[in-house]
């Protein structure tokens, strides 16, 4: 999809006079961000803000540029990160049972933070995708070797080289990581050519492509577009649109002083969370930080995207002394663009994250309102909230479920009590949305 026209013609749409003009400015250096462009249209990636000498290889393998690492983050005793890492063999043993019995083990050691060694495998298994690999034996071979739609083929070629080109993998034009981000966006448009490319999808494919191949990367692109964030990378972004206005209302719940100060200066949710939800902070935080996020995503799903979006605007917009600096629309706009990375410290910003009040249940119950008013407002959504799985429970019961009815079995015990819950939120969420519309 043409992810920049999609965007500017939806505020094209929905913005009047003045404000139409400044906001369209505004999301244009947003849209220039995430495709990668800098003023001369040249291509210098994600870390341009950093100039400076390259210098050796950091742990995660970056060669300079903004992700960076000193080496300065704690590091863990080599006794404790040995043990973490059997305990996580010992889970892969008997991954099905932890998944379905413990899982609350399961989501306690990812919020710890999975071991590096480890993580690719676990991000695999929390996803499920590793079995949708074994389940599609040749298929990624397959969708390599058809020739693909020129139109999204030529989009990809043009942004590789624009996908964190300080590391490693990707420093070199036409290197292997390239190639390999080149095969995994294309087949996707082959695999979903309803859905096609979406420039936001490149570093996506880019940080899996970090810690696995090729082939394994793309199944677990697959599981993220249509599991974790169904509707995000399609035409039209509705998805994300919709996201935005259920985050701004979270917000102003948890922090009602940074929704009082983006409300004033009318700041649309789509102005500064489009690439944090869309490129799931990749491009944002500080490298540390980012893993410790995906961590927690593959286990818990999108839940924890809304919750580092809080806590960042809680941190940059929570208090007077921080507004103070920020009197307009345009001050608070470079702020939220450009994250200072000393500010978020790993370890504090995972347990505000963690701490947060906001459930998949209210996430859920603020959809229905949502969508409600979309409907009232703009007609018929043509995408569908409920395709949205909240993790990797939600994934494992989905696939329980459909086992049991593909064999003409019953359903487990567990998946009828949960499937009673589904019931029982519907109605609480009717009675919701209802009670939203008196007030």
């Amino acid at each position: 999809m043409a992810f920049s026209a999609a965007i500017v013609a939806t505020l094209a749409s929905s913005e009047q006079g003045v404000q139409r003009t400044t906001s369209a400015s505004l999301m244009s250096g947003t849209l220039e961000s995430l495709s990668g462009l800098g003023e001369d249209g040249s291509s210098v990636g994600s870390d341009s803000e950093i100039n400076g000498p390259v210098r050796g290889t950091d742990k995660y393998g970056f060669l300079g540029g903004a992700r960076y690492s000193e080496g300065s983050e704690a590091e863990l005793a080599v006794a404790v990160a040995r043990q973490r890492e059997m305990k996580w063999l010992d889970m892969f043993r008997n991954w099905d049972k932890w998944a379905s019995h413990r899982f609350q083990k399961v989501k306690m050691r990812c919020r710890k933070g999975i071991p590096s060694s480890l993580r690719a495998k676990a991000w695999q298994l929390l996803s499920n995708s590793q079995e949708l690999l074994e389940s599609n034996p040749g298929k990624f071979d397959e969708l390599e070797q058809e020739q693909g739609d020129p139109k999204w083929l030529d989009i990809i070629e043009k942004d590789l080289h624009r996908q964190f080109p300080f590391h490693e993998m990707f420093a070199a034009r036409g290197g292997h990581g390239q190639q390999d981000l080149y095969r995994i966006l294309k087949a996707y448009t082959i695999y979903r050519p309803d859905e096609g490319y979406c420039q936001a999808q490149a570093p996506v494919a880019a940080v899996l492509l970090m810690h696995m191949p090729a082939e394994q990367a793309f199944w677990c692109l697959v599981q993220i577009c249509e599991k974790y964030l169904p509707g995000y990378y399609s035409a039209g972004l509705e998805a994300i649109q919709l996201d935005g206005e259920i985050f701004f209302s979270l917000l102003r719940r948890v922090c009602p002083m940074a929704y009082r100060h983006l409300k004033k200066f009318k700041i649309d949710p789509i102005l500064y969370m489009t690439e944090w939800f869309m490129c799931i902070f990749s491009r944002t935080l500080p490298w540390s930080c980012v893993l410790r996020v995906w961590d927690m995503f593959f286990c818990e799903g999108v839940k924890i995207v809304f919750r580092v979006g809080l806590v960042l605007l809680k941190q940059m917009l929570g208090s007077v002394d921080k507004l103070r600096e920020l009197q307009g629309m345009y001050e608070t706009m470079e702020r939220l663009r450009n994250i200072p990375p000393e500010n978020i410290m790993e370890e504090v910003l995972v347990q505000e994250v963690v701490s947060l009040s906001v459930t998949e249940a209210l996430i859920e119950r603020e959809c229905g309102i949502q969508v409600r008013k979309w409907r009232e407002s703009r007609g018929e959504l043509t995408h569908q909230p409920g395709r949205r799985l909240h993790g990797t429970r939600a994934i494992f019961e989905q696939k329980h479920r459909a086992a049991a009815i593909s064999s003409g079995g019953s359903l487990s015990p567990r998946c009828r009590k949960q499937k009673g819950r589904k019931n029982k939120k519907q109605n609480m969420d009717r009675e919701i949305v209802k009670r939203g519309e008196r007030e």
